[in-house]
């Protein structure tokens, strides 16, 4: 409800009807607001210490200037265990799916799995779990956990789009 009233004074202030007369206004990303990539789904295949994750990302991408950039899979205790870099934004294409791997773990191997966002950093939802277990969103990880890996490679060179 709040943000439904800041864009409705946000649409007045710029001389807007309503929300739907501003279509050149990008009205979920409002100066000031923090945006962040959800992982949505996690699924694993393949065999013990050479997994592929497909890691499905909702996000509030708007281009290079705003976009998921990468999503990853960690230990509990925060050590990076693999990093899939997305080179483009998906405004058009809302959730996506990712796969990437190998990631070497162990079928019981507890994983957190995560996505970050270009402008806004950690904090969206991740999911915890095991191959062997399955994975489920995790809302106790914030953008707190971690937060030291957004600066450690790999990363991104450029968004192609």
């Amino acid at each position: 409800m709040k943000r439904l009233a800041l864009v409705s004074a946000l649409a007045v202030a710029l001389g807007c009807a309503d929300e739907e007369t501003c279509a050149g206004l990008n009205c979920d990303s409002l100066p000031g607001e923090e945006f962040s990539a959800d992982v949505t789904a996690v699924r694993a295949s393949g065999s013990p210490g050479a997994y592929t994750f497909s890691v499905t990302i909702q996000s509030p991408d708007t281009g290079c200037d705003q976009y998921a950039d990468w999503w990853e899979v960690l230990t509990p205790e925060g050590e990076l265990l693999y990093r899939r870099i997305l080179a483009h934004s998906h405004v058009d294409e809302q959730p996506f799916t990712r796969s990437g791997g190998p990631v070497d773990v162990e079928e019981s191997a507890h994983v957190v799995v995560r996505a970050h966002m270009s402008d806004g950093g950690y904090g969206g939802m991740a999911f915890t779990g095991s191959v062997g277990s399955g994975f489920s969103a995790d809302p106790s990880l914030t953008s707190g956990f971690a937060p030291e890996l957004s600066k450690v490679s790999p990363l991104p060179s450029e968004c192609a789009f």
